[in-house]
């Protein structure tokens, strides 16, 4: 009897718990899933477009105006009053020579002077004297011939002299050396108590407002050039490719490497001589999958697009890019022509986000 009653309550239980384990799967089954994220970004398709084929060469940024200060005396560097990095103005003092042997030679060469005049005073009477005796038959022409010649000998001595002394004070004057222009001191070889010697550098000064990229190219790609040609210029330090223009064409080659000299006028906040830079000439043209810049972002060192998917969500791709001409990045691989990417809004994207039309400054949950 017992048994037959557990039986009864086994069986009237079991339909009721999978009754109810049913109701709770439908509930389940039923429950919405979460809704992607809207977030306000403009979408593009990567598309196919006509980008000049660059050749790059290797270049350094250099001043246009760079002046190496030698002395043109020899003597010890008594006072060097400029270091590395110092601004200069045309004119000011940037070193000076112990002027002790200069100073020798001018006192001698004031001395030669005075005597070569006194020789002249005695030379010029002797001759007017000579001249007055002749005119009166006293003297013979011999004698008065030989008056005048010392008289002009004393004159030639005197023009000696002082010409002597203008070179004394003038060697003097180059015991101190300045600044022939405007710019900064970017280089010293010397220090205080050193000899110079006539042509041996002491200071390195440069007009930094006025700057040029030195570069070298081959024969055929020096034909095509023009001066005023605009080229873009990668440079070491600087976010974006600057654009450099032409400005000389040197048409004697380098005997050995047989590449021309090229220089091109360059400007730009913050950019410094002896730069290196990355000369990108245009050669030509190609056809090329490109994105806007705006659509290549990093995430976690990683460069890539947010492409669309089919359910038009943004889905992190990375993608391998070459060239950057005019606001557009070439896409070497990890992109087909036609699919669309996030090209502006691109910062507040992520995975499995839905890019919508709208204002980029905000995000919809």
């Amino acid at each position: 009897m017992r048994m037959s009653s557990t039986l009864a309550l086994t069986s009237l239980v079991l339909p009721l718990a999978l009754l109810m384990g049913g109701c709770s799967s439908d509930e389940h089954a039923s429950a919405p899933a979460q809704a992607p994220r809207e977030v306000p970004a403009s979408v593009e398709a990567a598309r196919l477009v006509e980008m000049p084929t660059l050749v790059p060469a290797a270049g350094s940024v250099v001043a246009v105006d760079s002046v190496q200060l030698s002395s043109r005396v020899m003597g010890y560097i008594r006072d060097l009053k400029v270091v590395e990095g110092q601004a200069v103005k045309q004119g000011e003092l940037l070193f000076v020579l112990d002027p002790v042997d200069v100073q020798g030679a001018v006192t001698q060469a004031q001395q030669g002077l005075l005597q070569a005049e006194a020789a002249l005073k005695d030379a010029k009477a002797d001759y007017e004297r000579f001249e007055q005796l002749y005119k009166d038959e006293v003297v013979n022409r011999q004698q008065f011939e030989k008056m005048k010649l010392n008289y002009e000998v004393a004159k030639s001595r005197v023009a000696q002299a002082r010409a002597g002394l203008t070179q004394a004070r003038g060697q003097f004057e180059y015991t101190r050396v300045t600044s022939p222009i405007n710019g900064v001191v970017t280089a010293k070889f010397a220090n205080e108590g050193d000899m110079a010697n006539p042509g041996q550098p002491v200071v390195t000064v440069e007009d930094s407002s006025r700057l040029q990229v030195q570069t070298s190219v081959s024969e055929a790609l020096f034909r095509q050039l023009k001066l005023g040609v605009a080229v873009q210029v990668e440079v070491d330090g600087q976010p974006q490719p600057l654009t450099a223009t032409v400005a000389r064409l040197s048409p004697a080659a380098d005997p050995v490497a047989h590449t021309y000299p090229v220089k091109l006028d360059i400007a730009a906040p913050g950019l410094k001589s002896g730069s290196f830079a990355r000369v990108l000439f245009q050669s030509g043209s190609r056809q090329v999958l490109a994105v806007p810049a705006g659509a290549v972002v990093e995430r976690a060192g990683i460069r890539g697009v947010f492409a669309i998917d089919a359910q038009g969500l943004a889905q992190f791709r990375m993608v391998r890019t070459g060239s950057r001409v005019n606001g557009q990045v070439e896409i070497l691989a990890g992109l087909a022509e036609g699919e669309r990417v996030v090209t502006e809004g691109v910062e507040q994207v992520q995975n499995g986000d839905r890019p919508v039309p709208g204002s980029t400054n905000g995000v919809r949950d």
